[in-house]
């Protein structure tokens, strides 16, 4: 495993997806363990995304005390069934929720009626003591969570709000299968915002593939802006990006 440095941030480079998923996981893992050596709960905000396939499937072969930890997820489309294919709490259900005992489980209702009421809902059970990690992906516009260059704000005084989605991110759901069409992508989301995603003690990214090599490359050397949003990973200490060959290819 190479590792390079950039300001606050590393990145770790693992040969293929399988290595990432192994990586990852021993390291989440292991910060999970540490954690629940020294406190009662661990409470984890979890990315869905194909990027974490791996990862996920990793987790679960790992030695976790999974009734001690409480489980958020990072977005949801407004207007989708939680039950739809590609809602994000029914992906994380699918390969990780109903697969082991966990202690508590907190999802964004994408269908509530009312979506800025859901926000303050979602921001008060976030808010209610502190998330100790955050596990994350990285757009192919460099996004955290649903957070577009265009509504991303490094110092959003909002925990979690609603967002429009700019027209590079919905293409890339049409790009890793999600939906058929650009016209059936939906045009706008809840998301826990750039700042709060950045809180936890702990921030690892798992951003494998050659969709995310121009991302990549951007989180490394952009300017450390709201163009970029990932860049805002830099001025988190000890946050780490796990890439592959493929998505390190411009590192």
């Amino acid at each position: 495993m190479e590792e390079i440095v950039k300001d606050e941030l590393t990145f770790k480079v693992l040969a293929d997806r399988p290595e990432v998923g192994r990586a990852s996981a021993d390291e989440v893992s292991q910060a999970i363990n540490d954690l629940l050596k020294v406190q009662d709960k661990v409470r984890i905000i979890f990315a869905s995304a194909p990027s974490q396939n791996e990862f996920l499937a990793e987790l679960l072969l790992r030695p976790i005390d999974w009734e001690r930890v409480v489980a958020f997820h990072m977005d949801e489309y407004i207007g989708l069934s939680p039950e739809a294919p590609q809602s994000f709490a029914r992906f994380l259900v699918d390969r990780l929720f109903s697969k082991v005992p966990m202690g508590e489980i907190h999802c964004i209702n994408g269908a509530a009626p009312n979506p800025e009421a859901e926000c303050s809902r979602y921001a008060e059970l976030l808010t209610l003591n502190p998330i100790d990690i955050v596990i994350l992906g990285i757009g192919e516009n460099t996004h955290l969570a649903f957070n577009d260059p265009h509504v991303a704000f490094f110092d959003d005084p909002l925990v979690v709000k609603v967002v429009s989605l700019d027209e590079e991110n919905r293409n890339q759901q049409v790009r890793d299968g999600a939906f058929p069409t650009l016209a059936e992508v939906p045009t706008h989301a809840i998301t826990i915002t750039i700042p709060e995603l950045l809180k936890p003690k702990y921030a690892f990214a798992i951003v494998p593939g050659k969709f995310k090599a121009q991302a990549i490359y951007h989180t490394a050397y952009a300017e450390i802006s709201e163009r970029y949003p990932s860049t805002a990973l830099r001025r988190k200490k000890g946050s780490v990006v796990f890439v592959d060959r493929e998505s390190a290819e411009k590192l």
